[in-house]
């Protein structure tokens, strides 16, 4: 059969201080860059993506893949107008070439917030339906960190989540997806399991608790597969996109079954499972200050770094990676061999790397993206190592992803050295350090600019795992965001208050 296979991602932090205008869809950050038709394939192949998974599973199952359009940004604060017209527009024009196709599979996040609407996926699964009508298959996999809405659930014949974070599952989702827009097409129109549940929780989940390398997510997903079955084609869990300041924020549970007692039971069951960990779903965080110190303590014991999470300035949750409060802390406690990355500093990388390894340069580093309270770091940094910042990751999350981060140059201050990059990157690859010489294991404390995704590579090789709260633009408290769109009967954290609360 012939299937259409497109992309669009992006993960909206409406709290974040710059948008994705279509540069940054050009450009592409950590992930390929924007690409159509035969291009799209050839960026995707070989990497952990859900479309690359879709490919090949369409492939293996005899099916004709028809590329159309892929694009995916940091994430940052919302996607411009243009930039999201532009690319809805190029999949619709590369789609208007297409005749006589059985489906569609899209590799969507879930979690798109744009200049003109709360709900960016629906908006495009809307104009796809007026485009293709009622009847044409469409499948979509998303993120675990979707903020599921009721129009997409209600425009698109299935919703395929990833099961992991770190989402080392990403390609398979993408595969699982294919296998059952493969059941669907395969059905024929008003049969197969087409029948539909869904569910939203009433409570915020912290970015950092929903790993599944820990409780309580790892049991929680750990019994979707034995919940499927039975009548039940797939089952999901979105741990959802906290910050986001949209309606449909928060955790939902979407079934597909051949029956709809099938689809209402898993969802229920699931509902239930996920409800019952509400409390445990708070986590635990250390301030920065505290962080440190225990980290210096531990790492003494010499078993392995410690490993910091730089979690409320993480680019992969629409953070800068550009502030330097637990980097300053790193410095004042004179954490010994400790090393923080990656630091987004696009002028001073580029100084570094033009006076060349040896210079020491008096430099004014991060925070330079204007949030209020942030000042840089100034003093008399070395320069140790320079690179051009071109390699291919080789860990779990990021595998086969080619990165292009511009000039990077490794600095040292007050003993701590930092890894400074020209374009945004959550550290979550071992090889953002090795490109500069440093070997993450050898250090006895490693600052990290990720909330979970550094876990998939840099965890096997930690000691322990400290998350830490520094200053930064993506608060683990809820409580410190300022919500005005978040529907009332919410609670902004596991058993806190409910957002009409504040609201009053």
């Amino acid at each position: 059969m012939k299937i259409a296979i497109a992309g669009f991602q992006h993960e909206t932090n409406t709290f974040a201080p710059a948008k994705a205008d279509y540069q940054a869809f050009v450009a592409g950050g950590a992930w390929p860059p924007l690409s159509r038709g035969q291009a799209m394939l050839e960026a995707l192949s070989g990497v952990n993506l859900p479309a690359a998974g879709a490919i090949e599973e369409a492939r293996s199952l005899g099916h004709q893949v028809e590329p159309l359009s892929w694009a995916a940004a940091t994430p940052s604060d919302r996607v411009t107008v243009e930039a999201y017209e532009r690319i809805a527009g190029q999949i619709f024009e590369d789609l208007e070439a297409q005749r006589g196709l059985d489906g569609i599979y899209l590799d969507l996040h879930g979690a798109m917030v744009t200049e003109a609407s709360q709900d960016g996926e629906g908006e495009l699964l809307r104009r796809l339906r007026d485009r293709v009508g009622p009847d044409l298959p469409i499948v979509v996999s998303l993120d675990l960190h979707a903020n599921v809405t009721p129009e997409m659930v209600e425009l698109a014949d299935g919703l395929v989540i990833y099961r992991t974070y770190p989402h080392v599952d990403m390609a398979d989702t993408g595969a699982r997806a294919l296998r059952l827009l493969h059941r669907l097409m395969n059905a024929g129109p008003g049969s197969g399991p087409r029948y539909k549940a869904y569910r939203q929780l009433p409570f915020l989940i912290p970015l950092t608790s929903g790993c599944t390398l820990i409780e309580p997510a790892d049991s929680l997903y750990g019994q979707i597969p034995d919940l499927e079955g039975s009548g039940v084609a797939t089952l999901s869990f979105a741990c959802g996109f906290s910050p986001a300041d949209i309606h449909h924020a928060g955790p939902s549970v979407v079934a597909y079954g051949e029956s709809d007692e099938a689809a209402q039971r898993a969802a229920d069951a699931l509902y239930e499972a996920a409800a019952a960990q509400e409390a445990a779903f708070a986590g635990h965080i250390l301030p920065a200050e505290r962080a440190v110190a225990y980290a210096i303590e531990r790492s003494a014991k010499g078993d392995g770094p410690v490993v910091l999470a730089d979690t409320q300035d993480n680019p992969g949750a629409g953070g800068n990676g550009d502030t330097v409060g637990l980097l300053a802390e790193l410095v004042r406690q004179r954490a010994p061999e400790a090393v923080i990355g990656v630091l987004f500093d696009p002028e001073n990388a580029r100084r570094a790397v033009e006076a060349g390894e040896g210079a020491t340069l008096h430099l004014e580093l991060g925070s330079h993206s204007g949030l209020a309270g942030h000042t840089p770091l100034r003093g008399d940094y070395r320069v140790n190592r320079v690179g051009d910042g071109v390699f291919t990751c080789t860990g779990p999350f990021y595998r086969g992803a080619r990165m292009r981060l511009g000039p990077m140059a490794l600095l040292e201050i007050g003993g701590v050295q930092v890894v400074v990059g020209s374009k945004k990157a959550q550290a979550a690859d071992r090889d953002m350090f090795r490109h500069l010489g440093v070997e993450p294991e050898a250090k006895r404390i490693v600052a990290l600019k990720s909330s979970v995704h550094f876990r998939a590579d840099f965890q096997p090789i930690a000691s322990e795992v400290v998350v830490a709260a520094a200053p930064g633009p993506n608060p683990v408290d809820h409580l410190a965001l300022t919500y005005r769109n978040l529907r009332p009967d919410i609670r902004l954290t596991p058993n806190g208050p409910l957002q009409s609360l504040r609201q009053t």
